[in-house]
């Protein structure tokens, strides 16, 4: 198989990969989700270069982390299908970083909109 050939591979790969935790994974639904929103907002808002930049930044944070979440989660369960508190707390532990980084996506997006918001009420009142 040509070098070329195994890279257009590897891309297919990775891309069905993603495809299947959206498909297969309801928090991966739901962080997809954010991001339509927030970019939603960041047009209806206008919000500044840097501040795209730092939402990209966290878009792909999270989504990454889902990801390699997802990956461990489904790992463990092939290796010990059977109930194993050492399994439980790999799962949980990397459940708990997902919901770090989304936990402080959503303090920085809070940090960015919030006056965003203010303004707009405040310039119609």
């Amino acid at each position: 198989m040509s070098k070329r050939k195994k890279l257009i591979n590897s891309f297919k790969y990775a891309f069905s990969g993603i495809a299947s935790a959206f498909k297969t994974e309801r928090n991966m639904k739901i962080h997809v989700l954010a991001v339509v929103l927030v970019t939603l907002a960041g047009f209806l808002f206008k919000i500044s270069k840097m501040e795209w930049i730092i939402c990209i930044i966290l878009f792909g944070m999270v989504i990454s982390l889902e990801l390699a979440n997802t990956a461990i989660e489904t790992t463990v369960d092939i290796a010990m299908p059977e109930r194993n508190e050492k399994a439980k707390l790999a799962k949980d532990i990397s459940a708990g970083a997902v919901l770090v980084c989304a936990f402080v996506s959503v303090i920085v997006g809070l940090m960015i909109f919030v006056p965003k918001i203010y303004d707009m009420v405040i310039s119609v009142i």
